[in-house]
Order: C-alpha cells, then sequence, then structure tokens
C-alpha cells in the first residue's frame, strides 16, 4: 500500500535510537500514523515542528500496519506564526492535542482538515485565529457526532436573539424565550452565530467554556476519555487569566 499527499503534522514522539513516529492530518486519509527513519536525528529538526505542513508519502505492506513515511518534506512552517506569542502557542497545541485524542484513527474527516488547515494559516492574527478557533470547536464537536444547533431557538424558531445552548440538548435558545431559565442555560457568544465580530480574548474563553461543557459531558464518555487535554485546559487558563 502507498499514497502521498498534503498533512499537518500533529505529533512527534521518539521510537529507538533516532528515529520517530509522526501522527498527521491529511484530507485524504484522516489522522494517520507511520514511522520516519532518522526522524529524531538533525536532518528533522526544522520539519518535524508540529503544525507545519508537510509532503508525505507513507508506505506499509498493508492497508492496517503502522507503515512509514518515505517522504517527509516541509511545504510551509508555522513556528513563525507563533514563536513570542503564547496565545497563538497555545491555541496550536490545544488544537492539535485535541485532534490526536479524539478523531478516530485514518477516518476520513475532510471539512475537519480544512478547517485546522484555515485555523493554523491565522494563527499569527489574534483576532482572527480566536474567532477561528472557536468555530473550529464547534465544528469539532458535530465531526464527533455531536453537532450543536446554534441558527435557530429551539424554543421559538428564532434566528434572532440566541443567547443561550440548552445543555441538554445542545440547542440555542433567544434570551427572550429563556426567561427565568437563564440561569441553568450555558452561555452563547454573540461572535459565533454573529458575522463581522472580532472575539477578544474573554470573548473566546466564554467559548471554550461553552464547547468545553459539550466536551467533558458528551463527547469524553463516548471516547473513554476522563478530561480533556491539559493542552485545552492551559488555553483556557491563559485566556481566564488574561480576561
Amino acid at each position: 500500500m502507498e499514497w502521498s499527499a498534503e498533512g499537518i503534522l500533529l505529533s512527534v514522539r521518539k521510537h529507538g535510537e533516532n528515529a520517530a513516529i509522526i501522527e498527521t492530518l491529511t484530507a485524504e486519509h484522516g489522522r494517520h500514523a507511520g514511522l520516519v527513519r532518522g526522524g529524531a536525528g538533525r536532518r528533522y529538526t526544522a520539519t518535524l515542528q508540529p503544525g507545519n505542513q508537510l509532503a508525505l508519502t507513507w508506505r506499509g505492506r498493508l492497508e492496517e500496519n503502522l507503515g512509514s513515511f518515505s517522504r517527509v518534506e516541509l511545504v510551509r512552517s508555522r513556528m513563525g506564526d507563533v514563536v513570542g506569542d503564547r496565545e497563538a502557542l497555545a491555541v496550536l497545541d490545544s488544537a492539535r492535542a485535541l485532534l490526536c485524542v479524539y478523531l478516530p484513527d485514518r477516518e476520513v474527516l475532510t471539512a475537519m482538515y480544512h478547517a485546522t488547515d484555515a485555523l493554523f494559516g491565522v494563527l499569527s492574527a489574534p483576532d482572527a485565529r480566536r474567532l477561528a478557533y472557536a468555530r473550529w470547536e464547534v465544528l469539532l464537536l458535530s465531526e464527533l457526532g455531536f453537532a450543536l444547533d446554534l441558527e435557530r431557538c429551539a424554543v421559538t424558531g428564532a434566528g434572532e436573539g440566541l443567547a443561550y445552548v440548552s445543555p441538554r440538548s445542545g440547542r440555542a435558545v433567544t434570551a427572550q424565550a429563556a426567561g427565568a431559565y437563564a440561569e441553568k442555560l450555558l452561555k452563547l457568544p454573540d461572535f459565533i452565530t454573529r458575522k463581522g465580530i472580532a472575539p477578544t480574548k474573554a470573548e473566546l474563553h466564554e467559548a471554550m467554556l461553552l464547547t468545553g461543557y459539550f466536551l467533558e459531558n458528551w463527547a469524553n464518555p463516548a471516547h473513554d476519555q476522563q478530561r480533556t487535554p491539559p493542552a485545552r485546559e492551559r488555553l483556557v487558563a491563559l485566556l481566564s487569566r488574561a480576561s
């Protein structure tokens, strides 16, 4: 078996004396791991940085084998976009950690790949990355089978004035319809459903509290997870301090 594609590097771990096992995300083959001979050596130091876009060729005797990458070439480095920017680095780390934990191995999720590529492409722009990341987590929930309905009010059917999300159904609710039950609902930041709004750090933190609830209570039990990845928790903590 053999395939060639571009992919995003999600993780690297040393294997043996000089090799490495890498996890990548491609549009055609999903989250896919493989061995890189010499991957722990100096030759690959700049190439095997998480978040980088790579040109890959994977080979394996059988499709289900770990296999190896015979070609690993740097297409685009993203380290320059996050160096010296703690928030940008935390966003990158959170996204790749979530993908490694939740995405099924080798399942094709094209929308998730393109959304991740777009998110990593705006890491150096604070407004754009905050908006992209919040919507990226909403998409992740959807791709995992836990889609939130944020287009219309679950009570009135209205598409305007959406302010909350039901923790039981994942459906949006207007402020008027929420009434006395507002305290039992999750807050829905305006920027998630309205175009042209650049979220602040505080608003991204608020959005992550929303999606985090469904990761912890819907996605985690389904994937036998005890907790969401520490990298995401670090991003939440960073935004909390800043806001």
